[in-house]
């Protein structure tokens, strides 16, 4: 799971330099493997009899059975890669490292679902300046549950150690997931028509996007990680390590049951709503997502007045309370709505239309984002909190 390097001992005869004395200590990095490795084997588990893994932790590589691509008659594999971005400063700031790990997950395997793939086995990697066993195992444990809420096995991992280049408090984290599909159950633009309703999923807070702009405001206001701002009820610290919603476990299990109830799911990160829903339409459709439906958390609110940040900028970076959107049939929302039930309660919020007359030339209009040649969409009405 974890390598740091060919075994080292001491300072060298006559004071010559050796690994450790250059910074990187091999020993640590087994401690950290040991301290990980129950987390690591109760993922395996989960997915026992789907994607069930052959090897266990300390290998040089991961091994799954892919005896289960037999049971597919056109199998696509779908992989994902992702990291956290800045929210690890924050993580780093407060010395809480066991969150940081599921935010790695959903940013990873919430993108394999919103092509309908089931997440199958993912692997991390960590980049510190120091190898501390307790917190990179705190960090692999995030990882874990991250993956046992979503269902799929970590198999695989590295944890490296970079003195000089990152400092000994300083780490990162990235990672990368594989996943399944029936050719026949590929979601995305192909599938949407006009007359198609959006479903809007909650997210649990900023999730791991805008980071920097929101540690701009924190800087800018001066407050330190335990400040407790006026309308938010705990401290902005806590708030920005709430971890992702992970929402892969909930929809495979909604794809699985509920054939052809979705066309596109669009995985809200960066850039905001509009932005990646426009990645799942076709062009000629258009959405306008009626702010009018949600009233978003507070957090947004509270860092936006704070810094001064025009509306459009937060609806750029942050995902303003929705995580994930669901593109339904219209005949299907209600059912989709109820096999969403209370955990991860949905909520209509607009509908696929042919694309109107000068939409394209409206500013808070997204289109062509992230190279994709698609659909558009843009936010419109006012927020219940912020109606006259």
């Amino acid at each position: 799971m974890s390598d740091a390097g060919p075994a080292d001992g001491g300072d060298a005869v006559g004071g010559g330099l050796t690994y450790a004395t250059a910074g990187v200590d091999t020993e640590a990095g087994d401690r950290a493997v040991t301290l990980m490795k129950d987390a690591v084997r109760a993922t395996h588990a989960r997915v026992a009899g789907l994607a069930p893994v052959v090897d266990g932790a300390g290998g040089f590589a991961g091994l799954v059975d892919a005896s289960l691509l037999l049971r597919y008659r056109r199998p696509l594999l779908a992989t994902s890669t992702d990291g956290v971005g800045t929210k690890v400063a924050v993580a780093q700031a407060l010395d809480v490292h066991d969150t940081v790990g599921v935010d790695l997950v959903a940013m990873v395997v919430d993108d394999l679902v919103a092509c309908g793939a089931t997440p199958l086995f993912m692997s991390d990697y960590i980049a510190c300046g120091r190898v501390v066993p307790e917190r990179v195992a705190a960090l692999v444990r995030g990882v874990a549950r991250g993956c046992e809420s979503a269902g799929c096995a970590l198999v695989a991992g590295e944890t490296a150690e970079h003195p000089g280049l990152l400092g000994p408090e300083e780490y990162d984290l990235a990672g990368a997931a594989t996943g399944v599909v029936e050719a026949d159950d590929l979601l995305g633009p192909a599938r949407v028509r006009a007359g198609d309703v959006l479903v809007a999923l909650p997210s649990s807070g900023l999730h791991a996007n805008g980071y920097s702009l929101a540690r701009a405001v924190v800087a800018r206001q001066g407050w330190a990680w335990d400040h407790v701002p006026e309308g938010l009820g705990r401290s902005i610290g806590e708030e920005l390590l709430e971890p992702c919603t992970v929402y892969a476990g909930t929809l495979v299990d909604l794809l699985a049951a509920a054939p052809g109830a979705v066309h596109a799911l669009s995985h809200v990160t960066g850039g905001g709503i509009a932005a990646n829903l426009a990645r799942v339409l076709p062009p000629g459709l258009h959405v306008d997502v009626d702010r009018g439906t949600w009233t978003p958390p507070a957090v947004t609110r509270v860092l936006g007045e704070a810094g001064g940040v025009p509306e459009a900028d937060r609806e750029r970076t942050w995902n303003q309370g929705i995580g994930m959107v669901a593109v339904v049939p219209a005949d299907r929302v209600d059912g989709v709505l109820d096999r969403l039930g209370t955990a991860t309660p949905g909520w209509v919020c607009g509908e696929v239309v042919p694309t109107p007359d000068g939409v394209l030339q409206d500013r808070a209009t997204a289109a062509g984002t992230k190279g994709v040649d698609g659909g558009s969409a843009r936010l419109v009405g006012r927020h219940p909190a912020a109606a006259g």
